[in-house]
């Protein structure tokens, strides 16, 4: 491969690389320093179920994909072992996945994230791990919407309710 084909390859990766960061509700940065190739392809596959996407990438390719998106925060820790996650629609999810795996495996340490356009450590991922996902936001809306339209039928039907009370307990007293 010539020295043109694999700048053109790697301007390619760069531009993957940013489409993924610039979309991405959710990026981890993780250390994984000591562990095996299979290791690496377990975590792999069992993040990918929880709606992460896990890339092994050069520092320097990451640090140039970043320049100019939000997360150009992260471009000063692309340094060492690292593995890219990058969270799908669901970032609490994500994390909550991500999180089940590295109590797993200690050879895999969130060095930083990023989420809601600010750079978090490891606790501010486990953080986003601890927040209630989607279907349990969703279902607590619910019930805030329908909490309302039932204490008003009950303050309506009330009123005529306790009519009826006090007229049979006034006919109870005419006998």
């Amino acid at each position: 491969m010539s020295n043109e084909q694999r700048f053109v390859e790697k301007g390619k990766t760069v531009d993957a690389l940013r489409a993924q960061f610039q979309t991405a509700p959710l990026v981890v940065l993780a250390d994984f320093k000591g562990a095996t190739v299979k290791e690496l392809d377990k975590l792999r596959r069992n993040v990918e179920k929880g709606g992460l996407k896990m890339q092994v990438v050069k520092n320097t390719l990451c640090y140039r994909a970043v320049q100019g998106t939000d997360k150009e925060k992260l471009a000063d820790h692309f340094r060492g072992n690292i593995a890219v996650l990058f969270a799908g629609e669901n970032p609490i999810g994500a994390a909550k996945a991500l999180r089940d795996q590295l109590r797993e495996n200690n050879k895999f340490v969130v060095r930083v994230g990023f989420f809601e356009g600010d750079v978090i450590d490891s606790k501010g991922v486990a953080a986003v791990a601890e927040l209630p996902g989607r279907e349990e936001l969703l279902s607590k809306l619910l019930a805030t919407i329908q909490a309302g339209p039932q204490q008003l039928l009950s303050v309506i039907q009330g009123a005529p309710r306790d009519l009826v009370y006090l007229l049979n307990n006034h006919s109870e007293n005419l006998k």
